[in-house]
């Protein structure tokens, strides 16, 4: 595989970059350690039809550098890494492509641990179980987790609720109107935790029968035509819950919400977005703080899954996006830099008891 980027300097922060190719099964793959300062890499892979090399390369790096900052800021002893899969799932994934990309993970001899994202599944984990040990995500009958997307969206409810405490003073969307947009995997678990609250729920998805599913589970959700017309509607949250990239600066000269408070990982269109939102008044909750109930969610399942433990670590989310807000409103600056910080810290005060994780 080749790829016209420098690769040392793309990844300068990165401990290591695998490309994984097996020509028998269609296979393609790119996993990247990000860091194992606090403990080896845990990261989900992503199975996803990428126009080319580079932009798979990019998008691996910049999620597994995310998932070190969200490991660090929900205290758990692990670091970050992912894993991309080139191709359409719908048409390229096997248990052949599968079991090949599992003996790859396994050849990192644990620095890296692989879970669901997008475009994989419990069942994909437990294909990939059968030729790897560091596997986490999987279903419920081989003693997994199963679906992480269940604690993500509760995580990310309980970010949003601290989000509406530092914006409107009490923690409840009750009488707000909230527009999620992408109601797949965490979407949809998302949009029950909102109506059991009590707020009014938009809702958008490039799938139809992703909208349909929702409609069907709650019966008043509105439904809008594209994330063009949400942004355009009257919100007073915008939960981005589809890929990243989702707060470019047209997005945000357009958005009427108060709070942004997503599930989707790198939001934030290109570095200084942040500080946009902040002079627009739009309070940001960091995506890789709300959105670890996931993570949190898998990591428990390394020491034998609990489903009540992941939840109760899952709400500290709560106190963690609060203290994000308190340490940006402490030191003037928005709460991307604020939470930053927060993971910088640990990963700092933390990791130089570490060192690189051997395995």
């Amino acid at each position: 595989m080749s790829s016209t980027v420098d690769l040392f300097d793309l990844g300068s922060e990165h401990e290591q970059v695998v490309f994984a190719n097996d020509p028998a099964t269609g296979l393609r793959a790119i996993i990247a350690v990000h860091s194992t300062a606090l403990g080896p890499s845990l990261g989900g892979t992503r199975f996803y039809p990428y126009a080319s090399t580079d932009d798979a390369l990019r998008d691996v790096l910049a999620l597994s550098r995310g998932m070190t900052y969200k490991a660090a800021l929900a205290g758990l002893d692990l670091g970050g890494g992912k894993a991309v899969i080139i191709g359409d799932p719908a048409t390229l994934k096997s248990e052949a492509l599968l079991r090949a990309y599992g003996r790859f993970v396994q050849s990192l001899r644990g620095r890296y641990h692989t879970a669901c994202d997008v475009g994989t599944f419990s069942e994909d984990m437990d294909h990939v179980a059968r030729e790897c040990d560091y596997v986490t995500g999987r279903t419920v009958a081989h003693g997994g987790a199963g679906d992480s997307s269940v604690l993500t969206a509760y995580g990310v409810f309980q970010g949003m609720r601290a989000a509406a405490e530092a914006v409107w003073g009490e923690p409840t969307l009750a009488g707000r109107t909230v527009g999620v947009a992408g109601v797949g995997k965490v979407g949809h678990h998302l949009v029950r935790h909102l109506f059991e609250d009590g707020a009014t729920v938009v809702v958008t998805d490039v799938s139809a029968a992703a909208v349909e599913r929702v409609r069907e589970e709650n019966p008043q959700v509105q439904a809008v035509a594209d994330t063009d017309a949400m942004v355009a509607a009257n919100l007073d949250v915008y939960a981005p819950c589809a890929l990243g990239g989702a707060l470019t600066d047209e997005v945000v000269q357009t958005l009427s919400a108060k709070i942004v408070c997503g599930a989707a990982n790198n939001q934030l269109a290109h570095p200084g977005v942040e500080k946009v939102l902040e002079e627009k008044g739009v309070l940001y909750a960091p995506d890789y703080c709300v959105n670890s109930g996931g993570l949190i969610q898998v990591a428990d399942e390394l020491e034998g899954f609990s489903f009540d433990r992941a939840q109760q670590r899952a709400s500290k989310i709560f106190d963690t996006t609060r203290a994000v807000f308190e340490t940006a409103r402490r030191d003037g600056v928005p709460p991307a830099v604020a939470a930053d910080r927060l993971a910088e810290r640990r990963i700092r005060e933390v990791g130089r008891l570490r060192g690189i994780w051997l395995g």
